[in-house]
This record gives structure tokens, C-alpha cells and sequence, in this order.
């Protein structure tokens, strides 16, 4: 009997997917040194480092729990008992009172407006570390 082996780059592409995200938005939130290329290189890898795989959880604002425990077939058979649309694809509440409604646009326009607060706090503190650098200078 062969043995069940945890692919997680696998996991971590269906997780991505599930969400509506592109490997190259995936790659923006894990910095600079990411790319599509290195992110579809991630997701062919069935290990993956603990402290990367938490990186990457967090790009995704998902627990990585979630990530180590995804199941395409699962997810599949949760969303189609769970979720009913209507003829303009718009998801319905359902009889447990769950809504879902995942607009990848939003989702982009949610993380670059993310990206906009952080670079404004970094220019931030890029000017606070000239004033003081200037500020040791003229007492030198």
C-alpha cells in the first residue's frame, strides 16, 4: 500500500486559488526577493521550510494550519453543499447563515492599499533617520 505523502506547495496553490490570488500578487507580499517564477518553484515543492511556510501563511493572511490542512476535494465538496448562487453568479446565504464572497479585485485593492501604508510609514521613518543623522552631524 503506498504511503500518503503531504505535498504542501500543492496546498499552498490550492489555498492560493481558493482565494482568488495570482502567483504574482502571492509574490509582491512576500517582498522584494519573490517573483511568479520562484512562487510556481514554491508551490512544486512537496516540503517546505516551517518558517517559510508561515511567511508565506501570512502573505495569504491565512493561518498556516489551514495551509497543511487543505484538501482540494474537500474544499470542493464543502463549497458546493454549502454555497448556492443565483443566476448573476452573487453567492446566497445559506442555511447556516454563511456568506461567501471573495472579489479578487478587492482583494488586490485591499492588499496594495496595504502596501501604500507601509511605504508611506517607511518614507516616514526614512525622514525621521535624516533628521536625526543631521541633527548628530551639526553637534559633531
Amino acid at each position: 500500500m503506498a504511503q500518503h505523502t503531504t505535498h504542501l506547495g500543492e496546498k499552498i496553490k490550492g489555498v492560493r486559488e481558493m482565494l482568488g490570488i495570482k502567483q504574482d500578487a502571492l509574490a509582491i507580499e512576500l517582498g522584494d526577493d519573490w517573483n511568479q517564477k520562484k512562487v510556481s518553484m514554491l508551490e512544486a515543492k512537496a516540503e517546505i521550510d516551517p518558517a517559510l511556510l508561515e511567511k508565506v501563511a501570512a502573505a495569504l493572511k491565512v493561518p498556516k494550519e489551514m495551509i497543511e490542512n487543505y484538501d482540494r476535494q474537500n474544499a470542493i465538496n464543502f463549497f458546493s453543499s454549502t454555497y448556492t448562487f443565483n443566476d448573476n453568479s452573487s453567492p446566497q446565504v445559506n442555511e447556516i447563515g454563511t456568506q461567501f464572497n471573495i472579489n479578487p479585485l478587492e482583494k488586490m485593492l485591499e492588499i496594495y492599499k496595504e502596501k501604500e501604508v507601509l511605504f508611506e510609514r517607511m518614507l516616514k521613518d526614512k525622514d525621521e533617520m535624516i533628521a536625526k543623522l543631521e541633527s548628530l552631524m551639526k553637534k559633531s
